[in-house]
């Protein structure tokens, strides 16, 4: 299941979030694990303006709770200015290849989601890292949060579209 925003073999991985300095540097909110680790992945595609362009990643480093980068071509704080708010997409082939049981948070999005006794909950919208474990919200008009963690997430299966959780639908 793909997004219709973005073309196919492409992950969402991050968002330039702001400016950092003057020299075209800028502060990124990255999806990767660590978070630095988003400044390996080059070159980014970042979408402007409603379309995806490729820049390569010059520089860059975790500060503080954050990921600063430079990027090429990207000089100046003007220039930098351009892309805030920017969402940062990484080729699929560019990703390492994952274990037995690991999935990319984009590969879950849009998948249906089912309780143990066949009860449907909606189809994930989008996860979130609360710092203790993922958050998979799922949505059928009612919104529910439910934490990635294998005592919930039972199975995974890709090409039925459906995710298995041990979850009361009361709940």
């Amino acid at each position: 299941m793909t997004n219709p925003s973005r073309p196919d073999g492409l992950v969402l991985f991050g968002r330039i979030s702001g400016l950092f300095g003057v020299q075209g540097w800028v502060k990124v909110f990255s999806h990767a694990r660590p978070r630095e680790a988003i400044i390996g992945y080059s070159p980014w595609l970042v979408k402007i303006g409603g379309d995806w362009r490729e820049i390569a990643v010059e520089d860059g480093r975790a500060q503080g709770k954050g990921v600063v980068a430079k990027l090429k071509g990207i000089n100046d704080r003007d220039a930098a200015g351009g892309l805030v708010g920017a969402d940062i997409a990484v080729r699929r082939s560019q990703l390492p290849p994952l274990k037995k049981g690991e999935y990319y948070w984009e590969q879950l999005v849009g998948l249906e989601v089912v309780n143990l006794a066949g009860e449907k909950f909606g189809k994930v919208s989008h996860l979130f890292d609360t710092g203790a474990n993922d958050v998979m919200v799922v949505s059928n008009g009612r919104e529910r949060w439910l934490p990635v963690t294998a005592q919930v997430i039972r199975e995974v299966n890709l090409d039925a579209g459906v995710i298995r959780v041990d979850w009361d639908a009361d709940f």
